[in-house]
């Protein structure tokens, strides 16, 4: 199975500017654990997670204040539709992240998330109840 079919392709873009209480906001309601961040400024892509506000958070920082910007990660690793899943999954692995942005020649197409690709391993009908 490929990224391609395992990925999400509702991907959430913000600005830099955002904070991060309205990040965690658009975040929620989309249903995301990422949202890419694009700014022109700085060179392009990052990624803010769910687990960067929660750091932020962590720090007694104001999300209020704190913007997107300052809490995006820039060297991100991004991952290509026909990647495979173990491709993906060994990429996470090694980087410590759980979301790889993915691109095509047009740019950012999807979000693929360590659930997803388990989503995929895992048949439905294998789940225990």
């Amino acid at each position: 199975m490929l990224v391609r079919d395992a990925m999400s392709t509702v991907v959430l873009t913000i600005g830099p500017a955002h904070t991060l209480r309205q990040a965690a906001r658009l975040m929620s309601a989309r249903r995301v654990g990422a949202a890419v961040v694009l700014d022109t400024d700085a060179g392009g892509l990052g990624i803010l997670t769910e687990r960067d506000i929660l750091n932020s958070l962590a720090r007694d920082q104001d999300p209020d204040r704190e913007t997107a910007g300052s809490h995006t990660t820039r060297d991100v690793v991004f991952a290509a539709p026909t990647w495979t899943l173990a491709e993906a999954a060994e990429a996470m692995t090694h980087g410590g992240f759980r979301h790889l942005v993915v691109l095509d020649d047009r740019g950012p197409v999807g979000i693929v998330s360590v659930r997803d690709i388990i989503r995929c391993w895992i048949p439905v009908h294998s789940v225990a109840g």
